[in-house]
């Protein structure tokens, strides 16, 4: 027989703990509003909306690359009915992260956690501004942790947060909380057609890229100038050169002028191997290609038809004008 006492007081304890974590976050917690520069017209047009979080008493903000990278003029509304002017501080098209700055008093900054603590199954809380309902909040559990995603620019986002809890277009750029209102993610993407299924950027990534758009506005990678694609390499090559994948990065175009031309990179030449360390695919060139090695000679090492050879690439500032 089921103890009805029991199951109220858990729901209670449940509902206890999300109303007063989302109590304390709600005034750290923004919305969006974007202009975007027409593309051959001089008048601005709407550009959407989305959500933020505010992390310093000073007005700093995080929110989602996607909401601001293209902005000519952010609008930031307030839990008090404030609405205040924004200036992109820094963004980072490759993890979906951006900085926003507000100028105000009496501003609420969220505490942060620590993403590497989420065990699945584990509550959370979403808070933001889905479709410009403003304030709403959605509690589900996390569905898995070290998930990747695929950002915009084609490079991954590793260790994503899943979660159930209901997401909308508006939501991006909001935070994801634990029920002792720490904030552990920032809400930025759903799955088209799905449901139940929603992503966040774990707050620790953030905290990784925060000190680098803070002082320089990006975050610096190394380009090779070229574009690739996974392709799988012959077995009787795998052998004869005792590779120990069998795929690597089919070059279908290189940039002219760029480092890897000036290497004597040619199309149709497959990377196996960069800095001595094996290239099964393009996510292992993304993960390799940090700023240390921009400007550096690096070894590359590529399959010319049957042909083992090695060269020194001199990679550049993928965030460069």
């Amino acid at each position: 027989m089921l103890d009805i006492n029991r199951d109220i007081s858990l729901l209670d304890a449940y509902s206890q703990a999300v109303v007063s974590s989302a109590e304390r976050i709600a005034p750290s917690v923004v919305q969006v509003e974007v202009q975007e520069q027409a593309a051959r017209r001089s008048r601005e047009r709407p550009g959407g909306l989305g959500s933020g979080l505010i992390f310093t008493p000073d007005g700093l903000i995080l929110t989602n690359s996607h909401v601001v990278g293209r902005a000519r003029s952010i609008t930031v509304g307030l839990i008090d009915g404030r609405s205040l002017t924004a200036d992109l501080v820094g963004d980072d098209p490759d993890t979906d992260l951006a900085v926003i700055k507000i100028t105000g008093s009496d501003l609420h900054a969220a505490p942060l956690g620590d993403s590497r603590t989420l065990r699945p199954g584990q509550v959370v809380i979403a808070l933001g501004n889905p479709l410009g309902f403003q304030h709403t909040v959605t509690a589900g559990v996390v569905s898995a942790t070290g998930r990747t995603m695929r950002a915009r620019t084609g490079r991954q986002i590793e260790n994503i947060i899943q979660t159930d809890a209901a997401l909308n277009p508006g939501n991006s750029g909001g935070p994801l909380v634990t029920t002792v209102a720490e904030v552990v993610g920032i809400n930025t993407a759903i799955v088209p057609g799905g449901r139940g299924i929603s992503f966040a950027v774990p707050i620790n990534t953030a905290l990784l890229i925060l000190p680098l758009l803070l002082r320089e506005g990006r975050v610096r990678r190394a380009r090779l100038g070229l574009t690739g694609q996974d392709v799988p390499i012959l077995r009787r090559v795998q052998r004869f050169h005792h590779l120990s994948s069998a795929t690597g990065v089919l070059i279908v175009r290189v940039e002219p002028n760029g480092p890897a031309a000036a290497a004597g990179v040619r199309d149709g030449d497959i990377i196996i191997e960069l800095l001595g360390q094996t290239v099964t695919g393009i996510d292992d060139l993304h993960r390799l290609l940090t700023a240390d090695q921009i400007e550096r000679a690096t070894s590359l090492t590529i399959l010319r038809g049957t042909e083992k050879l090695s060269v020194n690439v001199q990679p550049r500032d993928s965030s460069a004008s």
